[in-house]
């Protein structure tokens, strides 16, 4: 769409050319490009590139032709490279028949030679306006199967046999089948997204949609449109009636990823939801019931949890009827080695490389590692591992670990070190130290470091933290 045009793209087939300049200037004010064309196949030419809003087609080219047979096997030929297509056929004067099995055929409408100028335009913009609708649509059926969809690494399994996760393992078998809220925490990359799902698919839901919102990543002028809804008018750019997350997940499972990254002034928004479980759509004025059970997730550590200038603590009562705490990879040490093990023989099947062997130091190397990034990381060094591996065994520089140990949560930011003059590194030990001295709080970290969120997951994802 062309700034200050309703509509983007037109294209008029017609073998008179007073027609065609009739109806470009005509039509100029309403699309962006109005391009004409005497030849058909011109025509189909040209919707390779940008799709038309509208299509206007004459029923017949041949001189002296009247039965419109030309235009009907050119409406074939559109309808089968778009079968979305918008067209209105231009008829002769009275050619009421040939409107009817156009339209039979998959014409939107028609407008008889010589038209009337108001009858025409208004026509054309029913028409563009129904194709835009149709797009919305598609597209509305693209992010309801997006947002119930998988995140990423969402199909592997929650994996461990330590201490701390035998103790998910119980909480989970015992959570999931009620309808109790959840709220799991954990530092990022510890896999909560894992155990979400996992609370899901144990639950009386498990045959309804589960849908993921990151909370983090939602723009804050976004926030009840992503979430509530809205209605076509609401806004500028609200040409439709558009669900929101909520609705989407009715009947099932809503998880409300990075809940502690969500700006105070908002809370209330979504207490209410949750507390009435109804929402009103942005623009609407009667409200929708819905009916979720909701998993929550964050990284703030309980303290900053609990300090109510960062996080209502009647929104915290309602998420955490049953708080799940995912242990640091850290503090589960006896599970990386089966954790690498998982990992290197996928990436070694998805990359058609041999399974090296783990050499004992290497593998007492791993076991030491801090693993600062948790499982998310050591999942990228074993990609990296098996992807640059050049011997029959790994060596510890496979894994690409980082030269200094990495510290808890709690402890000194890690310092840049002057002498390194590598962009790459000081890059990775600024994020690090932004990260620890916010205790990975990624609003306030990327705040530090003058990124916005989205800015500073793209780092934290580059740099396997």
């Amino acid at each position: 769409m062309v700034r200050g045009k309703p509509f983007g793209r037109c294209l008029v087939v017609d073998d008179d050319p007073d027609i065609l300049l009739s109806a470009r200037l005509l039509l100029r004010d309403m699309f962006g490009e109005v391009a004409t064309f005497q030849s058909p196949d011109e025509a189909l030419a040209a919707m390779a590139g940008e799709r038309p809003d509208v299509i206007l087609l004459d029923a017949n080219f041949g001189r002296g032709a009247t039965n419109a047979a030309e235009g009907f096997h050119w409406l074939g030929e559109i309808l089968k490279r778009d079968p979305e297509a918008v067209v209105v056929m231009i008829t002769a004067h009275g050619g009421i028949q040939i409107a009817v099995e156009a339209m039979k055929r998959g014409a939107t409408d028609f407008v008889s030679k010589p038209w009337s100028n108001e009858r025409l335009l208004a026509t054309v913009r029913t028409a563009a306006a129904l194709r835009n609708s149709r797009e919305e649509a598609v597209t509305e059926r693209r992010r309801a199967a997006a947002v119930t969809a998988p995140a990423a690494g969402g199909e592997t399994p929650l994996l461990g046999t330590s201490p701390g996760i035998a103790r998910i393992y119980s909480l989970i078998d015992r959570a999931g089948p009620t309808e109790a809220n959840v709220l799991i925490l954990g530092e990022n990359g510890t896999g909560k997204e894992l155990v979400a799902r996992e609370i899901h698919r144990k639950s009386r839901r498990a045959d309804q949609v589960l849908v993921s919102v990151d909370l983090g990543a939602v723009a804050e002028n976004l926030f009840e449109s992503e979430l509530f809804g809205h209605v076509k008018g609401a806004f500028t750019d609200a040409r439709g009636d558009r669900i929101g997350r909520l609705q989407a997940a009715h009947g099932g499972t809503l998880f409300l990823d990075e809940v502690g990254n969500l700006p105070l002034h908002l809370q209330p928004k979504l207490l209410t939801a949750l507390e009435q479980r109804q929402v009103i759509p942005v623009g609407a004025n009667k409200p929708v019931p819905i009916d979720v059970r909701v998993i929550a997730a964050t990284n703030l550590p309980p303290e900053r949890l609990h300090d109510e200038s960062l996080f209502r603590q009647d929104l915290l009562f309602r998420l955490n009827t049953v708080e799940i705490v995912i242990p640091a990879l850290r503090e589960r040490r006896e599970d990386i080695l089966l954790l690498i093990d998982h990992y290197v023989g996928l990436y070694s099947r998805k990359y058609g490389k041999p399974v090296r062997r783990l050499p004992d130091p290497v593998a007492a190397a791993l076991v030491a590692y801090g693993w600062p990034g948790n499982v998310r990381a050591l999942r990228h060094a074993a990609e990296r591992a098996v992807i640059l591996a050049g011997e029959e065994e790994f060596i510890v520089d496979d894994f690409s670990l980082s030269r200094t140990p990495m510290p808890r949560m709690s402890a000194p930011a890690v310092p840049v070190v002057q002498s390194d003059l590598n962009l790459e590194r000081a890059e990775k030990h600024m994020v690090e130290a932004a990260l620890k001295k916010h205790a990975y709080n990624i609003s306030l970290a990327a705040a530090e470091l003058g990124l916005t969120r989205a800015s500073l997951y793209r780092r934290m994802e580059k740099h396997g933290l």
